[in-house]
């Protein structure tokens, strides 16, 4: 899994770690998952950890420092396909990202 720069890298890779570790693994699923797409211009996969809330079918990513990163543009418009991991199955559903007035990033992926 490549996320970027070196830093970005290990910080992501430690994350995912977190996520697969006996004592805290569960804990940390609990509010971390792993999104994989397809880049719309490159057209290449990508995977990325992430932040969730989830009610229902309905998953909510808040992109944090959005400026700085640029996979959540991929959702923008009409969005499109997105796959992470809930309840240790991948899932797959549509995802639309939105820019509120305060400048924050959501991204809203409908199961």
């Amino acid at each position: 899994m490549n996320f970027g720069s070196p830093i970005v890298n290990r910080v992501n890779k430690l994350v995912v770690g977190l996520r697969d570790a006996p004592l805290v693994g569960r804990l940390v699923r609990k509010g971390i998952t792993v999104v994989s797409y397809t880049g719309r211009k490159s057209g290449r996969t990508f995977s990325t950890p992430v932040g969730y809330q989830r009610k229902g079918d309905t998953v909510d990513i808040k992109v944090m420092m959005p400026d700085a990163k640029s996979w959540w543009r991929n959702f923008n418009g009409e969005g499109g396909p997105l796959t992470l991991e809930l309840d240790g199955t991948q899932r797959t559903g549509h995802a639309t990202s939105h820019r509120d007035d305060k400048g924050r990033v959501t991204v809203r992926v409908q199961l």
